[in-house]
Order: structure tokens, then sequence, then C-alpha cells
């Protein structure tokens, strides 16, 4: 009988020591979260200078946008104009000011760079003021 009980004792010790150079029971791994993309937050329109609007000059500017961790922009740069360098102007100070949520790698916000098209298109059928604009540009002034 005691043999019985020594060999259990010997044979429990023995699982016990192999658990333990195993690693012994693991604990569950801290998830990782997955990650996230950019996503536009506040976004609101560039201005359209009425009088290009009225001449119906429109036109879409690509713009290469770094988003902080802040989910700001930084740096910008045009990648592909309107073809109107006021329109890109416009387009750039436009985002400029949008607000953006940061991608995440790992639960941490990350900087990316991202490209915008920034779209301007002329009004149908044109306002009203188009009238005093068109007017006003064949006066010369």
């Amino acid at each position: 009988m005691t043999m019985r009980i020594g060999m259990r004792a010997g044979l429990a010790g023995a699982v016990l020591v192999g658990l333990v150079a195993c690693g012994g029971p693991s604990t569950p791994a801290t998830p990782v979260a997955p990650p996230t993309e950019v996503a536009a937050v506040k976004t609101p329109p560039p201005v359209y200078p009425i009088e290009l609007a009225c001449q119906s000059v429109g036109g879409t500017t690509t713009l290469k946008v770094v988003v902080g961790t802040d989910g700001k922009p930084g740096q910008m740069q045009v990648v592909a104009g309107s073809g109107n360098a006021q329109l890109d102007e416009q387009a750039r100070k436009a985002v400029e000011g949008w607000q953006f949520k940061a991608a995440t790698r790992a639960g941490q916000a990350v900087p990316t760079t991202i490209q915008v098209p920034v779209s301007f298109n002329p009004p149908q059928p044109k306002p009203d003021e188009c009238f005093a604009v068109e007017e006003r540009l064949r006066r010369g002034g």
C-alpha cells in the first residue's frame, strides 16, 4: 500500500515536472487590437469661387496627405491638379481644416499617408447670382 502511494506521488510529481518544463499552464494572451484605417470625421466642402463656378470651371484636385496620430492633416502635396491653380489652392485650404480618426496598429495611433480627391463640379443650372457675376466680368471688373 505504501508502494502505491509512493508511485502515485511520483507520477504526480512527473506530471508537474512535465508541466513546468513545458511552461506550465499558459495564461491567455492579451488580445491584440485589430488594425484600423484612417476615417474621415469632419470634411466641410471647399470654397468654390463663384466666378469659376459661373464660368463652368471645375475639376478634381488630388492631394497626398499625411494624417497624424491626432487625426489632423499634416504634410500635403498636390499629386494631380484640377487644371486651375485657384481651385487647387481652395482644395488644399479645405483639407487643412478637415478632421480624421487616425489609423491604428496594435491599438496605437499611427501617422498614415492617404490620397484625397477634392472635386469642384460647376452647378447646373447656374445659380441666379451668376447673372450678376457675368455682367461684372463683361464690364471688366
